[in-house]
């Protein structure tokens, strides 16, 4: 029978219409089993749940959440119930969702428990929802890099960068926001480490399979993502240049076929796209670099100059630069994905099926 510590930690996981029931539910799963699950898988005596995680709501009425996942909420803001920790999970937002005027309640109410001492958590798009609060106003912050525009155009006074996994509002760490997906596996472990202790942290980790992604988000990164704008003499460029980034001297023919002085091109492609040409050719030979890292298996040096760059060392130090990892390093960590949909070379797949048949 499990047993409850005293002193467990109470983290309280808010979940909305919007919530994505895998980080939700993943969260709880792991919080919930600190002190219990490693000890039972090596023989050892539990030492009591050590966090106890629940799920708060607008209302403790049942609802649904992204992919009509159901939820059944703990507790609901009309106790205005308190926390150790409170945690805002991965929503289900288009890239320029903007969570401003959106539960007005709840807002009060994580700004509330943060002025009572609770330390605030956020994984992927709950950074939108903790920046809606305000509490994120002059600090620095993360999310899913795909958001990293809205937090430009939304949040300008948030400091949000895209690179790291975690990142720290204050020295105290009592706000703390979380990349991309499944970068709650990553807060989960800094929140086992910080209130439980890192050895029990370790443990889960191993449990779970959980990955620190020490590398960050940058290596996930589209380098190239389309912007609504309606200047038709860029997006004409922006056309122009998906077919021939590659060209010597493309900078230049792009600005010929534009037909207005390139001062001017490049002011109003700045403008529309906040990226400068230069930059947009640069992210558009990269993000064929990475697929030829991904799916081929020629020499570096080819794919340099493939998509452009005769300079091999200049190509390696602009890579690395971009997604935080050499050439080798982004190969020998994606190969492996692009390539999961092979068998191994013992499997025979004619014997298995004709086994199943008979």
């Amino acid at each position: 029978m499990d047993k409850k510590s005293p002193s467990a930690v109470e983290a309280l996981i808010v979940a909305v219409p919007e919530t994505a029931g895998s980080a939700l539910y993943g969260m709880i799963d792991v919080l919930a089993s600190t002190g219990q699950i490693w000890q039972q898988l090596v023989g050892r005596e539990s030492s009591g749940h050590l966090i106890k995680p629940r799920i708060v709501s607008l209302s403790v009425a049942p609802f649904v959440c992204g992919h009509g996942i159901p939820i059944h909420p703990d507790v609901g803001l009309q106790s205005d119930p308190s926390a150790d920790i409170v945690i805002l999970p991965e929503m289900w937002l288009a890239p320029d969702d903007d969570m401003r005027g959106r539960y007005p309640e709840l807002l009060d109410w994580i700004r509330r428990r943060y002025k009572s001492g609770s330390s605030i958590y956020s994984a992927c798009s709950g950074s939108i929802l903790l920046a809606a609060s305000g509490l994120l106003a002059g600090r620095e912050a993360t999310s899913h890099w795909g958001y990293e525009d809205l937090f430009r155009t939304s949040y300008p006074d948030v400091h949000f960068r895209a690179e790291p996994n975690l990142a720290f509002a204050d020295s105290a760490g009592r706000i703390v926001t979380a990349g991309g997906t499944t970068s709650w596996h990553d807060l989960a472990i800094h929140i086992i480490s910080r209130y439980c202790s890192p050895g029990e942290a370790l443990r889960i980790a191993k449990v779970y399979l959980l990955k620190w992604h020490s590398e960050g988000q940058l290596p996930y990164a589209s380098l190239v993502r389309r912007q609504s704008h309606a200047d038709s003499v860029v997006r004409s460029c922006e056309d122009w240049l998906e077919d021939h980034y590659c060209e010597p001297g493309v900078l230049a023919s792009a600005v010929d076929r534009a037909k207005i002085p390139e001062r001017t091109l490049k002011r109003r492609f700045k403008t529309a796209t906040g990226a400068t040409l230069i930059q947009y050719i640069q992210n558009l030979r990269l993000e064929e670099a990475k697929r030829l890292l991904e799916t081929e298996t020629f020499p570096i040096e080819d794919i340099s100059n493939r998509i452009g760059y005769e300079n091999i060392a200049f190509f390696r130090r602009l890579f690395r630069r971009s997604t935080g990892l050499t050439p080798g390093q982004y190969r020998r960590m994606f190969r492996p994905v692009a390539d999961a949909n092979k068998l191994p070379a013992y499997a025979d797949t004619s014997t298995s099926m004709s086994a199943l048949g008979r």
